[in-house]
Formats: C-alpha cells, sequence, structure tokens
C-alpha cells in the first residue's frame, strides 16, 4: 500500500523507553490503551489510572491490558487519590489522556465534562507538583481546543483557544490550565531548579481497531455492521483531520522523548495531524469505509436537525515536522484498511493483543 515517504525512520527510540517508569491516565478508553500496549512492547513499566473501560465491548478488555499493565481504578477528579497513586508509582514521564471525549456526550452531561477534562487537568498537574520524580508531562487535548472560524487552512499552535460547545471549550480551557502550569510552577527558565518539562499536544480526530465510543464514525460503522442496521451519519459534508490512532501516539511520544533528554526547548503545545490533503469529509471516509468492508455496511444521511458542530477544521503541523522531524506513514486509506482489519480479526475471535502488536510493528516499519 501506498507510504508516505518523507517518514523514513523511526522516532520513537526503543532503548528510550526500556525500564522507564510510565503514568498513564485514562489507559482503559481507545487512545490510552493503544499507548499502553505500544509502552508495554517498547519496555516501559507502565501504570494506568483511570474509570473503568467506557464501553463494552472495550480495546482494554478485548487486548487484555489488565494483564500487563498495573491498572489503578481512579477518578482523575479524586486529587487525593490521583496524588497518592502517583507518588506510589514514582514516574519519570506522564501521559494524562483521561477525559470525557465525546461532543454530544458534553452537551448532556457539560458539569461532568467540564470537571474532568478541567479540573482532571488541574489535579493531574497538582499530582506533578507533589511527585518529585516526574521529569516530563504531555497532556493530551484535542484539535476542537482552538476558537473555530471555519477557516480551510490548519490552525497553527499559537491561535486563539475557543470553542462554543462544551466539549471545544472544555479542551481549550484544558489548553489554558497548562501553559499557567507551566509558566507559575514549571517555567522553563527555572528548569535546573524543578527540572520538569511540560507540553501538551493537540491531535486530529483518530480511528482505529478497538473503537466502540458512542457517537464516533467509525465505531458507528461497526455497530451498524454487528446489528444488520443502516448507519445514519450526520453532517456528512463536514471536514475533519482523521488519521489513524499510531499517529499522533508516535508523536507523543517523540515529544516525550524530547522532554526528557533536551526539557525546556519542547516544553510547548504541539499539533500532531495530517496534511491538508488527507483531511477529509465525513462522506467520503464512509464511503470509502463501506467499500473496503464490502458486502453487509449500509448507510443514509440524517435530516433531523443535529446540534452544532464545526464545518472545517484542520490542523496545521508543520512545527512537529520541524523540530520534532515527525510526519505521519499512513495516507487515511491506509489506516482505513487497518481498521477494517483489526474488527475483522476481533469478529474471527483472534487474539487481539497480538493483532495491536503486529499493526504497531507494521507502522514502525513502514517507510523503512
Amino acid at each position: 500500500m501506498a507510504v508516505r515517504q518523507s517518514a523514513l525512520e523511526s522516532l520513537v527510540t526503543p532503548a528510550f523507553w526500556q525500564g522507564k517508569r510510565v503514568f498513564l491516565t485514562g489507559h482503559t478508553g481507545f487512545k490510552g490503551g493503544w499507548l499502553a500496549i505500544w509502552l508495554n512492547q517498547l519496555g516501559a513499566g507502565v501504570t494506568g489510572y483511570s474509570l473503568p473501560p467506557p464501553t463494552d465491548p472495550s480495546l482494554f478488555r478485548a487486548a487484555g491490558i489488565n494483564e500487563f499493565v498495573h491498572t489503578i481504578s481512579g477518578d482523575v477528579r479524586d486529587l487525593n487519590h490521583l496524588v497518592d497513586v502517583m507518588q506510589q508509582a514514582e514516574p519519570e514521564i506522564v501521559f494524562h489522556l483521561a477525559a470525557q471525549s465525546l461532543v454530544r456526550q458534553a452537551y448532556r452531561s457539560p458539569v461532568d465534562t467540564y470537571a474532568s477534562n478541567v479540573m482532571g487537568t488541574v489535579h493531574l498537574l497538582e499530582a506533578v507538583r507533589m511527585c518529585k520524580s516526574v521529569r516530563a508531562v504531555v497532556v493530551i487535548t484535542s484539535d476542537k481546543c482552538y476558537e473555530n472560524r471555519e477557516w480551510l487552512w490548519g490552525y497553527r499552535e499559537n491561535e486563539p483557544m475557543g470553542g462554543r460547545d462544551p466539549y471545544s471549550s472544555s479542551k481549550g480551557c484544558a489548553e489554558l490550565v497548562t501553559s499557567a502550569y507551566r509558566q507559575s510552577y514549571f517555567h522553563p527558565r527555572q528548569y535546573q531548579e524543578h527540572r520538569v518539562a511540560i507540553a501538551s499536544a493537540r491531535a486530529g480526530n483518530v480511528i482505529g481497531g478497538g473503537d466502540w465510543a458512542e457517537d464516533r464514525l467509525i465505531p458507528d460503522c461497526v455497530r451498524a455492521i454487528a446489528k444488520g442496521e443502516a448507519l445514519s451519519i450526520r453532517f456528512p459534508h463536514a471536514i475533519r483531520p482523521w488519521q489513524h490512532v499510531l499517529e499522533p501516539l508516535s508523536g507523543y511520544m517523540t515529544l516525550a522523548q524530547r522532554l526528557m533528554t533536551e526539557g525546556p526547548a519542547f516544553a510547548e503545545e504541539w499539533n500532531f495531524g495530517p496534511p491538508d490533503n488527507e483531511a477529509k469529509s465525513v462522506l467520503w471516509l464512509v464511503e470509502k469505509f463501506a467499500t473496503l468492508w464490502g458486502d453487509g455496511f449500509r448507510w443514509h444521511v440524517d435530516q433531523t436537525p443535529n446540534s452544532h458542530e464545526a464545518h472545517y477544521l484542520k490542523l496545521d503541523s508543520s512545527k512537529a515536522r520541524m523540530h520534532l522531524h515527525w510526519e505521519g506513514r499512513w495516507p487515511l486509506v491506509e489506516a482505513l484498511s487497518r481498521v477494517v482489519d483489526w474488527h475483522r480479526a476481533h469478529e474471527a475471535g483472534l487474539d487481539m493483543h497480538k493483532i495491536c502488536l503486529e499493526q504497531i510493528k507494521a507502522y514502525e516499519n513502514t517507510g523503512n
């Protein structure tokens, strides 16, 4: 299949991760689950802190993540518990992915969304302040943190935060919290005193095997197939920066490596999104998925009114390409093919942890 030829070398260094102590919030979720699998495969010792899996089925259960990650059941809204667990784990690196991650759920439950996404970030950074072992922190937010002006070009890291819906604004708030903590307690100019480098990361719309979240396009496709029903799609012409989950995860790990080795030079905000020509409409994605899946998938456009969602949304990842030498490896058709392969394997009852490792290895080897 097609390869982006510019991605020729592995930026995620296995030797770096061997034996590293990592604290990962949200490891029972979709992105956090894939990150836990990858970190474990690289030899890191991972402590996962999260609520139970948000869906059933889930990647966490399908891939048996509990068998190789030290799992602590906890809520980032519980500051005291989070502080105690982090201090016991003594991590060197922290990835913060725990969040309420669904736009329409945020409309239904705005208080819970703000509590998780804003105060959860505050609590995470407070726990870092009290944990002397931490040296690098990557706070994962969202491409929706930007004040969306329906531009046709991608948003850069210095664009204003915003969001007219609860989910988007909560992610903008989480970015502001991270920036305030970095400036107030972990300022790069005082790095030699505190020795902590904090960055935030904003990714596009991730897809991948093992995502069963409510109101996400690919999980909705998978559920429709399982039920033998036609998929109803909202906003068919909305354009999003779709990318396979392994793309931003490789960026997060590359960023964490540089935070550990070079500290304040990389303690900033970072976008990890696909090239502009890979930002496609909902309709394009559904049609390609239908072609790859074949018989058994039907869909139609939902004509009923829906809550507001941005029409255009793209990220400019020039900064990551230039300074981290990061670039996505899998074109969107390849990413969709991997999703179909994963769910076909799950449908067949195969070992999904093994399937995840095979896809990670294929991603690492792409372009080499």
